[in-house]
């Protein structure tokens, strides 16, 4: 099975841009009706890609939906340079499934290509009797058991609980539990818990990481490590200087950017003995102790024990420029699927193949799904490495 692209649109300068990465591969349709009679005509076997070009939010309605109606099984990607907050959750349900720019990386538009067909299987059935956003409901039987092993695991580990707070107040000033926004089920926002793993003035030892770069091809300038960190922006008071922080971590908006820079160029910097990390921190991440306070997170309803990891807003709000959008129509849990593929190797899974995880479990999840991975999340807390 190939993969049928077509472009909808006038913008002569990114349809020229498209056509300059895909050439033969590329149909090029001015509206949708014209799009409609050409996708019938080469249709066949193909999975269908339509790369779908922003105009008015009313007037893509109109269209988008009528080639939603008329190719449900279409993968459909809104090409345009930015889209706000408000507009994120209209084009989600008209039908939208991903995101890029009009100046698109050549790699980038294939890697969706290639996205579309491999996994068609998956589109197909996502699509079927999908729930709009924002209807998902959690399970009378998850909810019951979701609050009675939060409540027993609570009463089980509060030695546990209490020691670690003990802790983390005797080794450094701050406290004991960090909040974060993240964005759970149905894209609702709440207050992610975890016990504090850093100094309180972690931005402040940065420049610190300049001198502990295990990677010497990347700059010296560089000195932040993003590869496992999403992080969100938030003002500096009195500093005028913005920052970006994720669950306890903090750094200047110039230097995200920069690293983020690095990043797109496929740098990759790591530090050894990370000086932000306070000693009771190391040993709580290590074993995942961090994790617990989420418990009340759990009881509370923001999340359940099983279900996709909640994203920090900075993430969810690139949701679509990825494959993202259906991963909100499930739970959001304190473990999940990929993350008891490899657990201490979990960073190797590619972001496409946690993306696909996700989307499975929201599809397939079940009471002995969910019993399968906290057996797996036991049995692989103990990691051999500092991940």
């Amino acid at each position: 099975m190939k993969v049928f692209t077509i472009y909808v649109g006038r913008s002569e300068q990114t349809i020229y841009h498209f056509l300059s990465l895909l050439k033969r591969e590329l149909v090029v349709a001015s509206g949708h009706k014209e799009a409609e009679s050409k996708i019938l005509e080469r249709e066949g076997d193909c999975a269908i890609m339509i790369l779908f070009e922003k105009g008015s939010q009313e007037t893509d309605n109109l269209q988008i939906g009528y080639l939603k109606s008329s190719f449900p099984y279409a993968y459909i990607v809104l090409v345009t340079e930015n889209i706000n907050k408000d507009e994120i959750s209209a084009y989600q349900r008209m039908g939208i499934n991903d995101t890029i720019p009009p100046t698109v990386s050549e790699e980038r538009l294939r890697n969706g290509i290639d996205f579309v067909f491999r996994n068609q299987a998956l589109i197909v059935s996502s699509s079927k009797d999908m729930m709009p956003l924002g209807s998902y409901v959690c399970p009378l039987w998850k909810r019951v058991f979701d609050i009675i092993f939060s409540l027993l695991a609570i009463i089980v580990l509060s030695p546990i609980l209490i020691i670690v707070a003990i802790a983390i107040l005797i080794e450094s000033r701050g406290p004991v539990v960090y909040k974060s926004k993240r964005v759970g089920s149905n894209y609702i926002v709440f207050d992610f818990l975890k016990f504090r793993s850093m100094y309180k003035d972690a931005d402040q030892r940065l420049k610190e990481f300049m001198s502990m770069n295990q990677y010497k091809e990347v700059e010296q300038e560089s000195y932040y490590n993003y590869s496992d960190e999403v992080l969100i922006p938030v003002s500096g008071e009195g500093t005028g200087e913005n920052f970006f922080v994720s669950d306890d971590d903090v750094v200047t908006e110039v230097s995200f950017l920069r690293e983020k820079n690095l990043k797109d160029k496929n740098n990759f910097v790591k530090y050894e003995n990370d000086p932000r990390i306070t000693k009771v921190g190391k040993f709580i991440r290590k074993y995942s102790i961090d994790e617990l306070p989420q418990l009340i997170n759990i009881l509370k309803g923001d999340m359940s024990i099983v279900g996709n990891r909640p994203l920090p807003l900075y993430e969810a709000e690139k949701l679509t420029s990825d494959q993202y959008i259906d991963r909100f129509l499930g739970p959001s849990g304190l473990t999940g699927l990929w993350q008891v593929e490899k657990r201490g190797d979990a960073g190797k899974l590619s972001p496409e193949e946690r993306k696909q995880l996700d989307i499975f479990y929201v599809k397939n999840y079940s009471f002995w799904m969910d019993m399968r991975i906290i057996f797996k999340t036991f049995t692989a807390f103990i990691q051999k490495e500092n991940v």
